[in-house]
């Protein structure tokens, strides 16, 4: 009976046997404490109870001498709160199981009944509450009802007269529409009548202004093509002008430094021809000049009065500094040129190939004229048409290593020189 009993207590009882075990486990020696429980004897016997109450029970339920020793500690130390006479139910029945009491089986069953007592005047209670709360909340709801129900009832009222003044104003609003379309459809007919009559208006002005236009176009051109005749034949009569006035004036520059020369040449020699021109079996070359070959020769003839120096641009640059960029390669042999044509007084010209002409500023110093070939054009061509465009007997000189270009401009009339020739004077500076 007791062995049923330990597997069947009620809650209260339970509760009661784990308080009184962690009472007592905190008081008993430490030899009379089962090696389980040790470790519970530092806490607070409320924690003990709380955290412990299963192992509490357990070792009350297996170990005799626990149940003893706990026991006698509560008759030594709190007497009759377990076994008295003014023991509560709940800590009588837990000492009547300590004690495996006779009447074990009455107390539990006395305890049991109370919890259930307990249990359903709780439920009891907790029931009417809850029918006291819905109760309110049903006169609550009903309150709301009515009050919604007077709400409703006033405004379906106002929305009636609502719907009764939007009615009489729709059908106000009906009278002026269509009103107003009538007066719409009348000014649509009145506009499209004004247009019509704006549009041939406006086709007879059109036609008569593109008469006038045609005639005064006619007339612009007419008076364009003249003044452009007239422009043209002035430029042209212009540049005529400049051209042979420049050529004449390199003419009479170049002969007058031949006649310098010449002079020289008779007050140093005498007159008569020299002995090496009394030579036979010769003759005089019929095209172009030397080849210059060295830059001493070049030196010389540019102290020649009114010389005109063209260089093949990028054909001398490439040779003298191949490591450069482009731009750098034009840089250099320009200001190379600059320097030479300020120390000579020579005229300078310089040719690059326009096709090869990147980004950046380009550097002109004085006394040096910088030309760029047209797209498609190449710089030989441009060196050429100067060769061409100068007056006989005028010293042309060009640098280039090209042997086409080079062969080309001496047959009309000008010295050719390597470019590695002005290279070395550029050096020498």
């Amino acid at each position: 009976m007791a062995e049923q009993a330990w597997t069947e207590l009620p809650e209260p009882v339970r509760a009661r046997l784990a308080e009184v075990a962690s009472v007592a486990v905190g008081e008993l020696p430490a030899a009379e404490v089962p090696p389980g429980l040790r470790r519970l004897a530092k806490f607070t016997p409320s924690k003990r109870a709380r955290l412990g109450a299963r192992a509490l029970v357990g070792e009350l339920k297996d170990s005799a001498a626990f149940r003893a020793a706990v026991l006698a500690w509560w008759d030594e130390h709190r007497p009759g709160e377990l076994t008295g006479p003014d023991a509560d139910p709940v800590g009588a029945a837990a000492g009547a199981l300590l004690m495996a009491a006779p009447d074990l089986a009455e107390r539990l069953a006395a305890v049991a009944e109370r919890v259930d007592v307990v249990t359903l005047r709780a439920q009891r209670d907790a029931a009417l509450a809850r029918v006291d709360k819905l109760t309110a909340e049903l006169d609550r709801l009903r309150s709301e009802l009515s009050e919604a129900g007077a709400g409703v009832r006033e405004a379906d009222l106002t929305r009636d007269l609502e719907l009764d003044r939007l009615r009489r104003r729709f059908r106000e609003q009906g009278s002026r529409l269509r009103e107003a379309q009538d007066a719409t459809r009348a000014a649509h007919r009145e506009l499209a009548e004004l247009r019509e009559r704006a549009a041939a208006e406006l086709t007879e002005a059109l036609a008569a202004r593109d008469r006038a236009l045609e005639r005064a176009e006619a007339e612009r051109a007419r008076a364009a093509r003249a003044s452009d005749e007239v422009s043209g034949a002035r430029q042209a009569a212009r540049e005529a002008r400049q051209a042979d006035e420049v050529r004449l004036e390199l003419l009479v520059n170049t002969l007058a430094g031949a006649v310098d020369g010449l002079r020289r040449e008779l007050a140093l020699g005498g007159g008569g021809p020299r002995p090496a021109d009394l030579v036979g079996g010769t003759r005089a070359p019929r095209h172009g000049g030397a080849r210059i070959a060295d830059a001493g020769g070049l030196d010389r003839l540019l102290a020649l009065p009114s010389v005109h120096l063209i260089v093949d641009g990028y054909n001398v640059s490439k040779t003298g500094y191949p490591e450069l960029t482009l731009f750098d390669q034009r840089n250099r042999l320009t200001g190379g040129l600059g320097a030479l044509a300020a120390r000579t007084g020579a005229e300078v010209t310089v040719v690059f190939d326009g096709a090869a002409v990147a980004s950046g500023p380009l550097r002109h110093p004085r006394g040096v004229r910088v030309l760029f070939s047209e797209p498609g054009v190449l710089a030989d061509d441009v060196i050429r048409d100067l060769v061409a465009a100068e007056p006989a007997g005028r010293p042309v000189l060009v640098a280039t290593s090209d042997r086409a270009l080079a062969d080309s401009v001496r047959r009309r009339g000008a010295h050719p020189l390597a470019s590695a020739v002005l290279l070395e004077l550029l050096t020498r500076g």
